[in-house]
C-alpha cells in the first residue's frame, strides 16, 4: 500500500513538472509570437479571426469535452473504450465540419464580412484533427504521461508560430492567423501520434459508448454552456459594436488569460486524474482540493494584481501605442481571472468524485445569470461588458464552492480564509509599486523597476509571515528536482 501511494505521488510530481514545463514553453513562445503578430497585423485582422473562432471554439467542445473526461474518470477504461470514442469522434467531427462549411456564407453575411466565409471553411479543418487529439490527450492524462504533452506542445507552438509570423510579414493578413491556429493543432496531433504508444484497435462497442456518454454528456453540456457563454461576449461586441472594439477587448483578455489558463490547466490536468485515484476517500479529496486552491491562489493573485498595475507600460512597449486602448480591458480581466483558482479546484473535485450532474447544474445557474447580466449591460458599451465578466467571476466562485460544503465539508468561507493571506499580500504589493510610476517617465525603466520591486515585496512578505504555500512550493520544487535527476 505504501509503495502504491509512493508511486502515485511520484507520478503526480513528475506530471506537475512536465505539465508546468509544457505550459511555460507554450506561454513563452505564444507570447513572443502574439507580440510579433500584433506589431505586423492590424487590430481589424485580430477582430475578424475572433469572430470566426466564436463558432470554431463552440464546435470544438463537441469533440474535446465529455468523452475525454469520461475515459480518464472510468476506473476500468481499456483499449475498447478508447477505440470506441476515437471512431465516434472522427465521424461526428466530420459532420460538424460539413455543418460549418455550409454555414460559412451565412456567418459572413451575419457580420457583413466576406472574407470570413473562406476563412471559416479552412480553419474548421482543425475540428476533425482535434477529435483525434482529444483521445490522445485523454490517454496521456489517464496514464499521467505528461512528458508527451511537453514535446507535442513544444513542436506545435514553435512551428505554428514561425508559419504565422512568416505569412504576416509577407502581408497575408488574417490568413497568417488562420495558418497559425491550424498548424498548431496538426503538429500537436502528429507529435502525439508518434510519441504515444496507444493505437486504436478495430473494435467499436455501442454499450461502452453509452456508458461513457452517461457520465460525459453532462460535462459536454457544461462545456457547451461555458464555451457558448464565453463566446457570447465576442458575438455581442462584434455585432453591436465593431471588429476593432472586439480586437481591443480580446487583446486585453489575452495576456491574463494566457497566464491563468496555462497555470490552471497544469494544475487541473494533474489534479483531476490524481483525485480520481482517491475518489472514494473524501478526506483525501478535500486535502488535495484545499492544497490546489492555496497554491494556485498564492501564484495567481500576485501575477494578476501585478499585471494590472504594469498594464500600460507593458502594452506600449510590446504592442506599440496602437493597442493602448486594450489596457482597461486587460486590467479588468486580471481581477476577473484572479478568482479562477477557486473555480478550477472545486469543479475538478466534483468531476473526480463522479458528480458530473452537479457540474452541469452549476453551469446552468451561472450561465443563466451571466447571460441576463450581459444582455442588461451591453448597451452601455464594451467596458460594461468587460465589467460584467468580473461580476460573474465573483458570483461564480461562490456558486462553484457551494456543493463542496456538503460533499467535502469544505465551504466557501473556509476557502476564502485559505486564500486571504495571498490576496492581502498581493494587494499590498500592487499598491506599493503604483507610486513608482509618479517618478519614472521611461516605460522600460518603469516596467523593470515595478516588476523587480513587486517580486521582492511578495517574497519578503511570504518569508516574514511564513506563508504555508511558500514553504510548500519551496519543498515541492526541491523534490521535483530530485525526481527529475533520478528519472
Amino acid at each position: 500500500m505504501g509503495e502504491h501511494v509512493s508511486k502515485i505521488k511520484s507520478k503526480v510530481f513528475s506530471g506537475l513538472f512536465w505539465k508546468f514545463s509544457e505550459r511555460i514553453i507554450a506561454q513563452l513562445v505564444t507570447f513572443i509570437v502574439s507580440v510579433v503578430l500584433a506589431r505586423l497585423l492590424a487590430p481589424t485582422d485580430y477582430g475578424s479571426i475572433a469572430l470566426i473562432t466564436v463558432f470554431i471554439t463552440i464546435a470544438d467542445v463537441f469533440v474535446t469535452n465529455g468523452f475525454g473526461s469520461a475515459l480518464i474518470q472510468k476506473k476500468t477504461a481499456d483499449n475498447i473504450d478508447f477505440s470506441t470514442v476515437f471512431y465516434f469522434n472522427i465521424v461526428f467531427s466530420i459532420c460538424l465540419y460539413i455543418i460549418l462549411f455550409i454555414s460559412a456564407p451565412h456567418i459572413a453575411n451575419f457580420y457583413d464580412n466576406e472574407i470570413l466565409c473562406n476563412a471559416v471553411r479552412v480553419l474548421s479543418i482543425r475540428i476533425p484533427i482535434a477529435a483525434i487529439n482529444s483521445v490522445q490527450q485523454a490517454y496521456v492524462s489517464r496514464n499521467m504521461l505528461f512528458k508527451r504533452f511537453f514535446w507535442s506542445t513544444f513542436f506545435g507552438t514553435i512551428t505554428s508560430g514561425v508559419v504565422g509570423m512568416v505569412l504576416a510579414y509577407n502581408g497575408f493578413g488574417i490568413w497568417a492567423l488562420v495558418a497559425q491556429y491550424l498548424t498548431n493543432t496538426i503538429i500537436d496531433t502528429i507529435v502525439l501520434w508518434f510519441t504515444v504508444k496507444w493505437r486504436p484497435i478495430l473494435s467499436f462497442s455501442l454499450s461502452r459508448l453509452k456508458g461513457l456518454f452517461k457520465y460525459g454528456w453532462k460535462l459536454l453540456c457544461s462545456g457547451l454552456l461555458d464555451t457558448g457563454y464565453n463566446q457570447l461576449r465576442s458575438l455581442v461586441i462584434g455585432k453591436v459594436y465593431s471588429s476593432q472594439d472586439l480586437a481591443y477587448y480580446n487583446k486585453g483578455d489575452q495576456l491574463p488569460n494566457l497566464l491563468v489558463v496555462n497555470i490552471n490547466s497544469s494544475i487541473s490536468s494533474v489534479l483531476f486524474p490524481a483525485i480520481s485515484m482517491y475518489q472514494d476517500d473524501k478526506n483525501k479529496v478535500k486535502d488535495m482540493t484545499r492544497r490546489a486552491i492555496k497554491i494556485s491562489s498564492y501564484v495567481m493573485w500576485p501575477l494578476m494584481i501585478g499585471l494590472a498595475v504594469i498594464a500600460k507600460p507593458l502594452i506600449t512597449i510590446l504592442l506599440t501605442d496602437k493597442w493602448v486602448s486594450c489596457v482597461p480591458y486587460l486590467q479588468i480581466a486580471c481581477l476577473s481571472y484572479a478568482f479562477w483558482p477557486i473555480h478550477t479546484a472545486n469543479l475538478e473535485a466534483m468531476k473526480a468524485v463522479g458528480r458530473s450532474d452537479l457540474f452541469l447544474k452549476l453551469e446552468l445557474v451561472k450561465k443563466t445569470i451571466g447571460i441576463v447580466v450581459i444582455l442588461c449591460v451591453m448597451k452601455w458599451g464594451v467596458i460594461s461588458i468587460a465589467l460584467s465578466a468580473l461580476f460573474i467571476s465573483l458570483i461564480s466562485s461562490i456558486i462553484n464552492a457551494y456543493p463542496n460544503k456538503g460533499l467535502l465539508k469544505y465551504g466557501y468561507l473556509e476557502q476564502v480564509k485559505d486564500i486571504l493571506p495571498s490576496v492581502l499580500l498581493s494587494i499590498f504589493m500592487g499598491i506599493a509599486i503604483i507610486p513608482i510610476g509618479f517618478f519614472i517617465g521611461n516605460n522600460w525603466i518603469l516596467l523593470i523597476l515595478q516588476i523587480l520591486v513587486g517580486i521582492l515585496i511578495y517574497l519578503i512578505g511570504s518569508i516574514i509571515f511564513k506563508f504555508e504555500s511558500f514553504i510548500y512550493l519551496k519543498g515541492i520544487v526541491l523534490e521535483l528536482i530530485g525526481h527529475v535527476k533520478k528519472g
